[in-house]
C-alpha cells in the first residue's frame, strides 16, 4: 500500500472512485480511512489526512510548483480527456508529449495535482 496526502479524505474518495473510475478496498468513514485501487490492480492507495505539519506542507509544496503527486496510466489519454472534461474536471496546464508519451494534469479537488499519462507504444 502507498499514500497520497489529502486535505479531505471523503471528499477525495468520491473524486477518485466517482470520477476517476477507481475502486474502493477498505471505507471507515467514521475513522477517515480510505482505501483504493486501480482497477485490476492489488496495490492499495490510503487518502491520508493531511493533517501533520510535515505532509501538509509536502501536499502543499507539492501543489504550488504544480508537480503532480500521482501519475496514473491510460491507455487512450484523448478519451480520457474527453470524459474528464464531461465531468467538469480542471485541467492543470495543456497536454504534452516527451519521449515518455502524453499526458496532462489534473486538479484532484483535494490538494493535489494528478498527471494522467497514455505511454509511448
Amino acid at each position: 500500500m502507498c499514500s497520497l496526502h489529502v486535505t479531505d479524505p471523503e471528499a477525495a474518495h468520491r473524486f477518485y472512485t466517482d470520477v476517476l473510475g477507481f475502486e474502493t478496498m477498505i471505507a471507515m468513514p467514521e475513522h477517515h480511512v480510505f482505501v483504493i485501487h486501480g482497477r485490476g490492480q492489488d496495490v492499495g492507495l490510503l487518502l491520508e489526512p493531511s493533517d501533520h505539519p510535515v505532509a501538509s506542507a509536502y501536499r502543499a509544496g507539492l501543489y504550488a510548483e504544480r508537480i503532480p503527486a500521482l501519475v496514473v496510466g491510460t491507455d487512450d489519454l484523448d478519451e480520457e480527456m474527453e470524459r474528464l472534461t464531461a465531468a467538469g474536471v480542471k485541467f492543470v496546464g495543456e497536454r504534452f508529449t516527451d519521449p515518455s508519451g502524453s499526458a496532462v494534469n489534473i486538479d484532484d479537488t483535494c490538494g493535489n495535482i494528478i498527471q494522467i499519462h497514455e505511454a509511448s507504444r
